[in-house]
Formats: structure tokens, sequence, C-alpha cells
């Protein structure tokens, strides 16, 4: 029985990235074998087990075969005469295809260490075709390596688009999806998942929604890149710079694809694209099973992003409906969230990436103000009025007042 470090641990190990996790795979042993020394075995459809002290992961080598469609339609076979090398054949990339001893001695059949050096996304063998969510890991690893100038393989990504027309990816569980595409919003460039997901023609099953927004047209005046689907990854690079938060990134995402479904005849013009947007979130979250907290941030940015852009034209009637629509008294946090998300949507066009946006103090000054208002005391001077009249009547004096102060600070001489 030998025991081999493998997969994310050994490569990030090679890139000088933090690890993780730790996973091992035992070669030549059989379930008993490890019974008897404490381990305790958790998986179902193939052996893995608990380290005794240390819980990590150690999985007996297997091979596997295709026998349905989807990504869990597969037989497993492990036993004592299942090779690391054979082991590592079923991985998706050959740079989870290394191995390393308990020596440090690496073990990389597949070429592992030459395209980590060379920067290249590639499949170990042709059986990559068979898990149609590898299409989502490789897009992944992009996200999450790009930054480091990694590019998937030109025959990988024609085994991609072979999965892409397959109808193999339909068969992918929600859960998976959603998972996979919230680990590429954490990542460092989430936007190279999406443009390999749309090279490869996956987009277009997950995310159709966001695939349509390619070649649509906004006005130049204020989009120079004019292009949606590119504005909406300039975004997205612009969410990363603003916030480690995905629920943001998941919000900016998706917050313009009402565009999408306007009428082409009056293209670049959007007129109501932020409703029209709320009916296809729907769609996408139903879809991938996206959370309630993502999804509520998701819809508040679709439909108030333009009044959000417009904030210092607002009366301050307008104002406070804004901020009751964004439920920011009660959640300041999420509201602190749409302010971000609105900034990176601002930021997200060609030559503007470095523009000021004022908006988000301003709108936050503004809750500020009205939070201010001290609810006892307005109400115990107004005893006969509704309690929701008065309160809301102060804190629309208050923003007044607040509004009023920065025009004087904004023109001292008028």
């Amino acid at each position: 029985m030998k025991t081999y470090l493998v997969g994310g641990a050994v490569r990030d190990t090679l890139l000088n990235l933090p690890i993780k996790d730790k996973d091992y795979v035992v070669v030549g042993a059989e379930p008993a074998e490890l019974l008897a020394k404490g381990y305790t075995q958790v998986g179902k459809g193939f052996p893995v087990f608990l380290h005794p002290t240390s819980k990590q992961e150690f999985a007996l080598a297997r091979l596997e075969r295709k026998t349905a469609a989807g990504h869990t339609g597969f037989e497993f076979i492990s036993s004592k005469d299942v090779t690391l090398e054979e082991d590592l054949s079923r991985r998706d990339l050959t740079i989870n295809a290394i191995a390393q001893t308990d020596t440090g001695e690496l073990i990389d059949p597949y070429g592992g260490q030459k395209d980590i050096q060379a920067k290249v996304l590639r499949h170990v063998s042709p059986a990559f075709v068979e898990d149609p969510l590898r299409v989502l890991r490789v897009a992944r690893f992009a996200a999450r390596f790009a930054h480091l100038g990694f590019t998937v393989a030109p025959e990988t990504m024609a085994l991609m688009r072979q999965i892409s027309s397959s109808g193999e990816i339909e068969h992918l569980p929600q859960e998976r999806l959603w998972s996979e595409t919230e680990l590429a919003l954490k990542a460092t460039t989430p936007a190279a998942f999406i443009t390999v997901l749309k090279d490869c023609g996956a987009l277009d099953i997950i995310l159709p929604e966001i695939n349509r927004l390619f070649g649509v047209p906004q006005p130049e005046k204020h989009h120079p890149e004019i292009d949606t689907g590119l504005h909406i990854l300039l975004s997205l690079e612009q969410a990363v710079k603003l916030s480690p938060d995905p629920m943001i990134r998941y919000a900016v995402l998706v917050h313009d694809v009402g565009k999408g479904i306007t009428d082409p005849a009056k293209w670049p013009s959007h007129v109501g694209h932020e409703k029209m947007g709320r009916g296809l979130l729907d769609n996408i979250n139903k879809r991938l099973k996206v959370p309630n907290d993502y999804a509520a941030l998701a819809a508040m940015v679709c439909e108030h992003h333009t009044k959000m852009h417009r904030a210092l034209e607002l009366k301050p009637s307008s104002i406070l409906n804004l901020l009751e629509a964004l439920d920011g008294f009660r959640r300041p946090e999420r509201f602190e969230k749409f302010l971000i998300a609105c900034e990176a949507d601002a930021r997200g066009r060609t030559g503007l990436e470095l523009r000021d946006y004022p908006q988000h103090d301003y709108l936050r000054g503004a809750l500020l103000a009205a939070n201010s208002v001290d609810a006892k005391t307005v109400l115990a001077d107004n005893p006969n009025l509704a309690p929701q009249d008065v309160i809301r009547q102060a804190r629309l004096e208050a923003v007044k007042c607040y509004v009023s102060r920065h025009e004087s600070n904004e023109n001292p001489d008028a």
C-alpha cells in the first residue's frame, strides 16, 4: 500500500500559491485495510476514507467507465490492481494530474509540470469529453489562474465545444452549475469564466441571458465600449477591484440582462430594461438554484441601478423612495453591497474605469441622514397621527436638509 499527495495541493505548491486542502490517493489497498487502520469510509460511489486523526481525505485509486449521460453517469472500479498512472489518467487537467510521494518526489506522467510552466490548461486524455462538468471546471480554473497568464489549450477548447454541442451539459445537476459559478465568482478573474464558457458554446446553455448580451449595442455617449456583453466583462473586472464579495459580483454579472430583450428597432436605447430584466433574473435564479441572498441583491441592482446613477439629480422624495425600495433602513449591509455593485457598473466602461462616482457616498449619506431621525421624539410630538406616516415625514425632512446642505457645499457662491 502506497499513499500519494495529489491534485490541487501539488499544483498550488508548484505555483507558489497557498494550499487550502490536501487530498491523497492510496494505491495497492483494499477498503478493509484502511478500515482496520481506523479510517472512516464516507464515499458511496467510490471508496473515500477520512484519516482517523487529521480527517483528511484518502481515496483508493480507481478507474471509471461511462454508463449514462451527465456528470454522475459513471461506474467506478476500485481495486488494489489499479495503478497510480491509471488513477491520474481520469483527472480533468494535466496540472491536476501530478502526484507527490511522502519524500517529495513528483510523479507526472501527463506533463502537468510542463503545462504549468507554459501556463496552459490542457485535458489529460480523450476521456475528458465523458464528463460535462469539466467544461465548467476548466472555465473556473481559467477564472482562478487567468491573472497568472493561463489560457485553455486549443485542443481542449475543441473538446469543450464538442461537449457543449452534445446536449450533455443539460444533464448537470443545478447545484453543480451554481457551485462552479460561485467558485468562479470568488476567483481572481471571474470575467474569464464567462469568456471561456462563451468561446466553447456553453454560456448559451447555462446563462443564455448573458450570452445574448454580446453584440447588443448601447449608446456610445455613456458606453464607449458599445457592446453590452463587453460592458458586463468590464464591470466584473471593476467589481473585483472594489470587493471580494461574490454576491456583489453576481449582481454585476446579471444587472443588464434586460438589454437582451428590448426592442432591437430602438437600439442602442434600452428604455425599461431594468424591469424587463427582473423576469429573466427569475429564470436564472431557478435554473442555477441561486441562493436567496444573492437573488435579492441582484434583483435590486437590476431594477434600481439607473436610479442610483442619477442619485445626484433626484428630488428628496425620490431619494427616500429609493432608500425604502432598497430596504436600506433594515438591511444596511446589503444596501452597501448595492452601492458597490452600481459603482462597478459605472466604471465598467472603456476609458471610464477611474471615473469618480460621488453617487456612492451621496446615497450613503442620505441613508445616514434619514436614520438620524429619533423615532420616539417625533412620535411623541405627533400622538394622533399614524406612526409610519410620522416617521416617514421626519425622514423626508432629514433627507431634504441633507440635500440642501450638499447643494450648498457644491455651490458655495449660490
